[in-house]
């Protein structure tokens, strides 16, 4: 257990952190999952009005440094390909 006040305020930091970044984490996949169920069920109109919720979500995860910024670009661009193809 931390003892000093700067290092018990850091543990109170790095808690909260944690949880905003596993709330982010699971926010962008459960997106991404229910977006993927679309375009495999072949719901192709749905999943186009899905797309920018799963931007969003994305976006806002690499915003807050809870992904990378790449890998949320990377994400996009394979979940928009899938659309076409």
């Amino acid at each position: 257990m931390p003892i000093t006040q700067s290092a018990k305020k850091a543990l109170r930091q790095s808690v909260r952190r944690r949880a905003q970044n596993l709330a982010r984490k699971d926010a962008y996949k459960k997106v991404v999952k229910e977006y993927r169920k679309l375009v495999a069920s072949k719901k192709l109109d749905e999943a186009k009005a899905k797309l920018p919720a799963v931007y969003k979500a994305l976006d806002k995860a690499a915003k807050t440094n809870a992904i990378k910024k790449n890998k949320a670009s990377r994400l996009k661009s394979r979940l928009a390909s899938l659309l076409v193809t």
